[in-house]
Parts: structure tokens; sequence; C-alpha cells
């Protein structure tokens, strides 16, 4: 089966995401043929916007990255796992800096490499299916893909509590968290297809896809997490200096929904915890896209290859007993030697590096 479906015509380049048996999870592979197609389309005078969906009849967007051959390439040499994260990153940067439109129809399960291959699209629609998700601290990892840029930049605190909690937002809170753009039920995205491709063959495209979008979306509801007093919350607890500061402040707060978070909390990886909190700050001031994915890679790296990981991925996706045994055990043993050691640099022959225009 060919994972990566690429067709170009009428100003339109199309990229169809099928693997549909992982949820359209990317693998080094998928990100290297959307690297092509998007390359040779920037370069393209013919073609004037982008379409990036999955295939028909399947209830994932894109679910993630490939992360049991991450898990095991880290066990060993890790070779592979660098090479997919360096590819993956390449293709994020490229849609981060794609001088055209792109627009990204996540229409059902959208997280990890889902999101990093959507968020840089200048229109994103969810629908009913929509599940968004950075759930990586409960697998030991971090939100990477450009996470430690776009969480940082949502309203407030939203974006630190959605990397710390790995929480699941529907289409209305998407819409709130600036994850969408526009919301459509699915039995509208024919007539959004159609006018996507009718505005790629404008000469200006992006004006087209704003005015026909904003045309057709429609109200998605009442907030399930962002609602105003939820937001208030997140605001004040989760601008906290510390992890251990947010577990104390949820641990005060007389409220079900603090009580919620705080034993999410406490199902995930103690580093990952703190290495996310870091990853946050340190990204809401980093001077580039391109230094965040520099960042991100050399943490990718390295905790690829420790033990949470190891294990997250175990209890997650391998067992799925839910049971993961992290170590350390306690935010309190996570010490800042140990977190400045996984964000310290790479020599400089094994830094990540973005495609070079040709």
């Amino acid at each position: 089966m060919t994972e990566i479906l690429t067709t170009a015509a009428n100003g339109l380049g199309h990229i169809t995401l099928n693997r549909p048996a992982a949820l359209h999870a990317l693998n080094t592979q998928m990100c290297a043929a959307m690297i092509d197609a998007l390359v040779q389309w920037r370069d393209d005078p013919s073609i004037h916007a982008v379409l990036l969906d999955h295939a028909p009849g399947t209830r994932g967007f894109c679910a993630g990255g490939d992360i049991r051959m991450i898990a095991e390439s880290g066990a060993a040499d890790g070779k592979a796992a660098r090479a997919f994260f360096f590819t993956e990153y390449r293709l994020n940067h490229l849609l981060f800096t794609y001088p055209k439109p792109i627009v990204a129809l996540i229409d059902g399960v959208t997280m990890g490499g889902g999101v990093g291959i959507s968020m840089p699209a200048r229109f994103r629609i969810a629908t009913e299916n929509t599940t968004y998700a950075m759930p990586e601290t409960g697998i030991g990892l971090f939100p990477d893909v450009g996470g430690g840029w776009y969480l940082p930049r949502k309203p407030g605190q939203i974006g630190m509590w959605l990397a710390l909690t790995g929480a699941r937002l529907k289409a209305a809170d998407c819409l709130i968290a600036g994850i969408a753009t526009h919301y459509m039920p699915t039995e509208i995205l024919g007539p959004a297809r159609a006018q996507i491709a009718g505005a790629a063959q404008t000469h200006e495209p992006e004006r087209a896809l704003e005015s026909g979008l904003e045309a057709l979306s429609e109200s998605a509801g009442r907030p399930k997490e962002l609602t105003p007093e939820n937001i208030d919350r997140i605001n004040r607890i989760f601008a906290l200096d510390s992890v251990e500061a947010i577990f104390a402040a949820l641990e005060s707060d007389a409220s079900d929904w603090s009580a919620a978070q705080l034993a999410t909390l406490k199902t995930k990886s103690p580093q990952a915890l703190k290495v996310t909190f870091r990853q946050m700050r340190e990204g809401a001031a980093m001077p580039s896209f391109e230094d965040e994915m520099r960042s991100e890679y050399r943490l990718a790296s390295r905790v690829a290859a420790r033990h949470d990981f190891q294990e997250g991925v175990r209890a997650v996706v391998i067992d799925k007993d839910n049971k993961p045994v992290w170590s350390p055990a306690t935010l309190e043993a996570v010490t800042d030697a140990l977190l400045d050691d996984l964000f310290a640099p790479l020599p400089s022959a094994d830094e990540w590096t973005p495609l070079v225009a040709e």
C-alpha cells in the first residue's frame, strides 16, 4: 500500500495520508515522501495551494509517529529513531515556512505527529470527529514536532496545561485553544473540498480560501474542557514557576476539575513533566521555529534512549497494562543536572538542520 498519496491538478497540490491500520501514524518514509511533494510544488508556479487530509473511511487524521519503531531503535543504537526525528522535523519546518497556503482537514484523531503537520497550515478545519491531544508525557516523551513553539503561544496557559496533562480536546475546545481555525460537520466537507479546489485556481488563493471557508464554517457548540471557569484555573495554576508548584496548587484547589488534573498528572513520567515544563518555558522565548526544532531534536535523540520512554511505550503500546514504572519515580528526583544534560547541544556534526532551499 502506498502510504502517502499525492496529486497535483488545477492549482491544487493534494497530500492524503494512507496508512489506515495505524491511524495514519507517520514513519520516516511517509515524511520523506511528503517533503518530496512539497518541495516540488513549492517551486511549481502552477500550484497555488495545498490540501492535507487522510484516506476516507478511517477515524484518524494522524495519530502520531511510529512509536514502537522509535522505542526499539532507542533501546539499541538509536540510529533509526534519530533518522525519523531528523526527517519529521524537516517536514515540520518545511510546512512552517511554506510560501503557499495549506489547508489541513483534521477530521478525526489528531495527535503527536498529526499535530506537527497540521499546525503549520494556514487553515485547520475540525469536525465532530476531531480529537486533539499531545499525550507524550504519558509515554515518557515530550510534545515535540514543534510543540515547544505552538503550545506556549496559545491563549494564557492553555498550552502548558495541554502539554503537561495530555488533555484531549474536541472541536469546540480546539477553536478556543487556537488549534482549529474552522469547524464543519463532515456532511459539508464535500462542498468544502470543492471550495478549496476552486480557490486554488484563483490568483489570490489565500483570500479566496479565507472567505470561502468562513462562509461554510459553523458553530461547534459549547466547550467541554475550556469553560470560562476552567480557563481561569488554568491561567492561574499553570502559570506557576515549577511542576511541583502546579501540583501543590491543584491539591489546594477545592474543585473536581483540579482533582482530576492532579490525578492525571500523577500518572505521567516525572522526567517527562519536568522536561516538558522547561521546553514550554524556553520555547516561549525561542527566537525562531528553526531554533525550536533544533532544541527538540536534541531532546528527542536523548529521551528516546532513556528508561521512561522505553517503559512508557511498553505500558501503553506493547503490553497495554497502563502501569508504567517510572525512573526517577518522583519529581524531586529529576535533577536540574539531568535536565541540563538532556537540553545540551549535540556535537556539531550531529545537530539537526533544516532543509536548504535549492
